[in-house]
């Protein structure tokens, strides 16, 4: 049950991105269409593709302790439990400035208790551009850092299997700007994202020491 309740946390904290089909009433019988031909089909291009990642961004620069303070989704999870959601934080480290890979640590609060999951993001060749891996390819995390100024706030972009998941981090929350939170609500906007989207995070207590038995290591992958 234990693990049960990992595996249902990691996925409900990091990476709300989520899949919904449309269904279609079916009327009475129709006659049949004539076979007409096919148009050509348009190339696949992916939202992440269409929302470029801040052009020349120095990863050493996006390492630290970023709080998030607002994210926009259509996740079903979100939608359900978005007036409950935990303060959250997020630290980045590089293990040495050649380094590939960027290690991610996320802290929040589940069942009064303080959770740590670990990750590992794959730097691409793309400035700005990063990789979660899933357990298949196709389950893969594209992540785009669309704006940031390293010292106050960064925009984030998460795509898994063509949703889009946008997250505003901030580097402290005692001075939080009003044009910063505007600016991510109009992002969200040109995403689809509405006001109906968007789910605000507390901006205090969040979690800091986390004891070993609270630990969820995705490295690397959940």
């Amino acid at each position: 049950m234990a693990g049960v309740w990992r595996c249902m946390l990691a996925v409900a904290v990091l990476m709300c991105v989520c899949l919904w089909g449309s269904t279609e009433a079916v009327g009475g019988a129709k006659s049949r269409p004539r076979p007409q031909k096919r148009p050509p089909k348009k190339p696949k291009v992916d939202p992440i593709d269409l929302t470029p990642a801040a052009q020349n961004i120095d990863i050493q620069q996006m390492t630290g302790i970023w709080y998030l303070i607002n994210t926009a989704s259509q996740c079903s999870y979100l939608m359900t439990h978005g007036t409950k959601v935990e303060p959250t934080l997020m630290n980045l480290t590089l293990s040495s400035a050649s380094d590939q890979t960027l290690y991610v640590s996320t802290k929040t609060r589940h069942n009064h208790h303080c959770w740590e999951i670990l990750q590992v993001y794959d730097l691409t060749p793309t400035s700005g551009k990063l990789t979660l891996k899933g357990t298949r390819p196709e389950l893969n995390t594209e992540i785009a850092i669309g704006e940031t100024d390293y010292n106050s706030y960064a925009i984030m972009y998460y795509q898994k299997m063509g949703k889009i998941t946008m997250k505003l981090y901030v580097r402290s929350v005692d001075n939080l700007s009003e044009p910063m939170l505007t600016k991510f609500e109009q992002l969200a906007e040109k995403q689809g994202l509405g006001l109906a989207y968007l789910f605000p995070f507390p901006n205090y207590s969040h979690c800091g020491n986390v004891d070993k038995d609270h630990v969820i290591n995705c490295v690397p992958t959940c």
